[in-house]
């Protein structure tokens, strides 16, 4: 049964402190991470709280109009074409990611500070071990004006191809997390859950991807009478994975000061998360998310 949406403070209030976020979020402004290696993410969410605090003591469950339900399924139909589309190598790549989740391989250790840099780390490790190419790619940008400044961090893995060439394969451990919206429709939530939880794939295939969700994300929140903010748009969110990167290969040395607690209480909770989606995957009797 859906609920009142909750009114703390009043309309300038919100505005206020939305506001300030905001403000910061363009200017590329320091925040904690509430998903693997994302910068803002946190911030997003609380500024979209109090855009749907500002319209009103409205219903906090959001509904479908019947062309819109048609129109994400058709979404939700791409996305589980692309599921099933996948080459050899990702998916063995994959089945090692998977493996290692669930063999517990991967350690929290004691880097300071740790944004899931911990586990991201020991991904590399674990896979520079079976062989392949991998290394902690850290992106960093400026806003300017349209797309607003961050930072994230990911893991990439470089393969040569039939060509002699290269081909270069991005994995986002926490993939999901990027396109959870505040009200979201029902469809929306429909669309997110057949969304790959780990991402492994290609540039190319990772574009396809994110021009779904913003597509999803823009009808979930025209429902809500709200437009879509910058950091949900397309070139905000190709920025995350496209932006120039250091790659590091070597984990950094350990810190001699305590590493926060709260911080590795999220890396935990990411690998249990992790394990839980894994299991159901495999419990659907799927080969890939």
């Amino acid at each position: 049964m859906c609920s009142q949406a909750p009114v703390a403070i009043d309309g300038s209030g919100m505005n206020l402190l939305a506001n300030n976020w905001l403000q910061r979020f363009g200017s590329g402004g320091d925040f904690s991470s509430r998903s693997a290696g994302s910068e803002l993410d946190l911030a997003v969410m609380v500024s979209d709280f109090f855009e749907i605090g500002s319209a009103g003591a409205e219903s906090w469950c959001s509904s479908d109009s019947d062309s819109g339900l048609s129109d994400l399924a058709y979404l939700t139909d791409r996305i589980s074409f692309y599921n099933r589309s996948v080459d050899q190598y990702e998916r063995d790549l994959m089945l090692v990611i998977k493996s290692s989740i669930l063999s517990e391989t991967w350690q929290v250790e004691k880097l300071d500070p740790c944004k899931a840099s911990c586990i991201l780390y020991s991904l590399v490790k674990l896979l520079q071990s079976s062989g392949y190419d991998a290394a902690l790619c850290a992106t960093k940008w400026q806003g300017d004006g349209k797309v607003p400044g961050g930072e994230h961090e990911f893991v990439d893995v470089i393969a040569q191809d039939n060509n002699g060439g290269t081909e270069r394969y991005i994995i986002d451990i926490d993939f999901r997390s990027h396109f959870q919206i505040a009200r979201a429709v029902k469809s929306y939530n429909a669309v997110l859950s057949s969304l790959p939880a780990i991402y492994v794939g290609t540039v190319p295939n990772l574009k396809q991807l994110l021009q779904i969700m913003v597509e999803a994300a823009r009808y979930s929140l025209e429902q809500n009478s709200m437009p879509l903010p910058p950091w949900r748009a397309l070139p905000y969110l190709e920025t995350k994975w496209e932006s120039p990167c250091e790659r590091i290969v070597n984990s950094p040395p350990r810190s001699h000061t305590a590493p926060s607690s709260l911080s590795h209480l999220h890396c935990i909770a990411l690998l249990q998360r992790l394990k839980s989606f894994v299991r159901s995957d495999i419990t659907r009797g799927m080969e890939y998310e």
